[in-house]
């Protein structure tokens, strides 16, 4: 199938710049979290781990560990988009670039703002790249294929790997607390929200992205 799927000129226009205005962003987010010192979403704990264990940067971590999640895609058979190799690359770099830009937070009325400011531009990065319908992430992907194999429900799929992401990062030294739960409890209603809120017209008129399809169940928490 095409990557313009249906959309020309500037349904295709809207749809690029969504989909990088989301990663960015969602990289930018991610850095907020590490800022705010109060714990991290998932994945970002695990990347924490990692960068602590080998001494390379959070971005190139989330770099390599997208890279090494989407090989495991293969023996699954799903197939990437344009969205899904873009989200390896431009996740890392925007996070690098933040974190070199924003300094650590350091009185809880500096770290607060930074957690708050962190789980809502996700959830807003999240509709955004998802909305733009150009393919899920590496771990999204990696989620719904597992679904799709094994049959179980998406939210058992996430809630099983994400606990094992999780244990595994904080034993590596990456950051677990309050902005851990907040992020588990939050980021889910915030995505559907701004699912709806970016979501782009069909060639029908209609919308072209429903809050329910396969990609938008990857974001679906217990």
């Amino acid at each position: 199938m095409s990557i313009t799927s249906g959309f020309r000129g500037p349904r295709l226009t809207r749809r690029l710049a969504q989909l990088y205005i989301g990663l960015s962003l969602y990289g930018a987010s991610s850095a907020l979290l590490v800022r705010g010192g109060l714990g991290l979403e998932p994945w970002g704990v695990l990347h924490q781990g990692l960068a602590e264990l080998t001494g390379l940067t959070m971005g190139v971590v989330s770099i390599i560990v997208g890279a090494a999640v989407l090989l495991l895609w293969i023996p699954i058979r799903q197939r990437p988009g344009l969205g899904t190799v873009s989200n390896v690359f431009v996740i890392g770099i925007t996070m690098d670039a933040t974190l070199a830009l924003v300094p650590d937070g350091g009185s809880p009325a500096v770290r607060i703002p930074l957690l708050i400011a962190g789980i809502v531009v996700n959830g807003a990065a999240t509709g955004l790249y998802i909305a733009a319908r150009f393919g899920p992430g590496p771990r999204d992907g990696l989620m719904t294929g597992l679904h799709r194999l094994t049959g179980r429900s998406v939210r058992l799929v996430r809630t099983a790997i994400e606990i094992a992401v999780v244990a595994t990062g904080f034993a590596l030294g990456g950051s677990v607390g309050i902005g851990t739960v907040a992020y588990a409890l939050a980021i889910g209603p915030l995505a559907q929200l701004f699912l709806r809120v970016f979501a782009v017209p069909g060639t029908d008129g209609g919308p072209a992205v429903a809050t329910s399809g396969t990609p938008e169940q990857a974001i679906l928490r217990p």
